[in-house]
């Protein structure tokens, strides 16, 4: 035997779904549209970083998101990221990191691939391409934008490449 308790329960869901809507309105999902990041973020030379997400856009409390695109051919100095995590996900061109006390150790990654770099691991970013950008999504697990950029002999120089485009030569 059912019972039909309909007529209470849509009056209070009625009441509920009306007081959820404003709330979640505003503390629901946030669109950052890909032409709308922001680039005053901490950079280092080589490389454009982009905010998306971070609490100042969306809300984010414990999480950063944005883009990061190396120019062909450059390599970034020595740095790391305090005790920050972060996962660098491969959109397109070919990634090359070093990391260690002296930048001893070399991985490659693709289109597809992510990368996981632990708190406090010195590391450099090398577009391995001479001719096309590397571009990539990346995630921390906070909001500082935390560089520390490293005096260590890398095995790989650093060079930024200048960027120019058609308007401005």
């Amino acid at each position: 035997m059912t019972h039909d308790h309909s007529h209470d329960d849509d009056h209070h869901r009625d009441d509920h779904d009306h007081h959820d809507a404003d709330h979640w309105r505003e503390h629901g999902i946030k669109i950052i549209p890909g032409n709308a990041l922001d680039p005053n973020t901490a950079q280092t030379p080589g490389m454009n970083r982009a905010t998306a997400i971070n609490n100042a856009r969306a809300g984010a409390e414990k999480i950063w998101a944005g883009t990061v695109t190396i120019h062909a051919n450059a390599k970034t100095g020595a740095h790391h990221h305090g005790d920050l995590e972060s996962i660098i996900y491969v959109v397109k061109g070919k990634a090359r990191m070093r990391w260690g006390e002296n930048l001893e150790f070399v991985a490659e990654a693709g289109p597809g691939d992510f990368i996981y770099v632990p708190p406090y691991v010195p590391h450099q970013e090398i577009n391995a391409s001479r001719d096309e950008t590397l571009e990539c999504v990346l995630v921390r697990s906070g909001q500082e934008p935390v560089v520390v950029n490293l005096d260590i002999e890398p095995v790989e120089k650093p060079e930024e490449v200048l960027w120019k485009d058609p308007i401005h030569r």
